[in-house]
């Protein structure tokens, strides 16, 4: 392969250069890329430039010759099933985004053990699109609710940008067991990841452990009968489990249906017994500008658990763009 010149497109404006080379040369490691960049191999606009540096529409990347991409891994088919189940799944869709209802139990991405996820299934959200839908964020496998997807490159790199700089405002609905004191405020309780015999787990961090922040604002919609309580939770760090160690450590009210961190605390005789977590709703600035606003229904077992405790089930608004 010879020197070449490619052009920055709109859809790939504000993408940092070092992803770009990554999306575009996938065999290219990091560094040989920074070794590009030390010897002005790589020029933005006939300039040297740094990894960080931010694209513009029209710039003109100076390439070098680039080693071979490794042959694609063919992608398993996906069943017509599969395809229809997630297309129902659609709550919003523009040439950008692609807002989901995840439901409880469908696992985001592979793992140990997991033979079945939303990533392995994304072709068949492509729509007529040349490009494969991309995750700009994540939700638990047994947590339900809004998730968003990227239609482009560059609305991936928007996206992903919101949720890293905590432009993202994102809405969760729990149904605990006890009623929290105070009914509202502000948890800030440290974390940490710790192995163990069942896997990997968050904790709080005990005194001088160095912990990661964590913070989430709190407040009780609704209380029945002293046994349980309709939490609105809204996290303003992304830590792992984040919610569910707040809820259960913080709070002392664990989320009904976590086991994991609340024990056999976590559940009530009668209700169902999965994970009562739900993403409702997420306000995200959106790629094309504007602001994006989408809410997810409560799923079956959460609307069964809210109508024997008397809890309301408001109604779901549309999803709407603000200009």
């Amino acid at each position: 392969m010879s020197v070449a010149t490619r052009t920055v497109s709109p859809d790939e404006a504000d993408t940092r250069l070092d992803r770009w080379f990554r999306r575009h040369f996938p065999a290219l490691t990091q560094g040989a890329l920074q070794k590009m960049l030390r010897t002005g191999q790589i020029r933005v606009d006939g300039q040297r430039a740094e990894a960080n540096t931010r694209l513009a529409a029209g710039q003109a990347v100076r390439v070098p010759p680039m080693p071979e991409s490794p042959a694609p891994v063919a992608r398993k088919a996906v069943s017509d099933r599969d395809a229809a189940m997630l297309e129902r799944l659609v709550l919003y869709r523009d040439d950008s985004v692609i807002a989901l209802d995840k439901p409880h139990g469908l696992a985001v991405q592979g793992g140990p053990g997991i033979t079945r996820n939303l990533d392995a299934m994304l072709d068949a959200l492509r729509f007529g699109s040349e490009e494969r839908p991309r995750l700009v964020h994540r939700l638990d496998r047994d947590t339900s609710g809004v998730l968003l997807l990227a239609r482009t490159p560059g609305a991936a790199a928007k996206l992903a940008a919101a949720f890293r700089g905590r432009d993202a405002e994102k809405t969760y609905w729990a149904v605990v067991v006890g009623n929290p004191t105070p009914q509202d405020g502000r948890i800030d309780l440290p974390l940490t990841r710790q192995g163990g015999p069942r896997g990997e787990r968050t904790a709080p961090a005990t005194e001088g452990e160095e912990g990661t922040r964590a913070v989430t604002d709190f407040r009780t919609l609704d209380a029945a009968r002293g046994h349980a309580a309709w939490l609105e939770m809204q996290p303003l760090t992304g830590r792992t489990h984040q919610l569910r160690v707040h809820a259960a450590a913080a709070l002392k009210t664990p989320i009904l249906g976590d086991g994991k961190y609340g024990g056999a605390a976590a559940h009530l005789e009668g209700l169902p017994g999965q994970l009562h977590l739900h993403a409702r709703a997420i306000a995200v600035p959106h790629p094309e500008g504007g602001t994006l606003e989408v809410t997810a229904a409560l799923p079956p077992h959460m609307s069964e658990t809210f109508g024997f405790l008397g809890f309301d089930r408001p109604k779901t608004p549309k999803p709407r763009r603000l200009r």
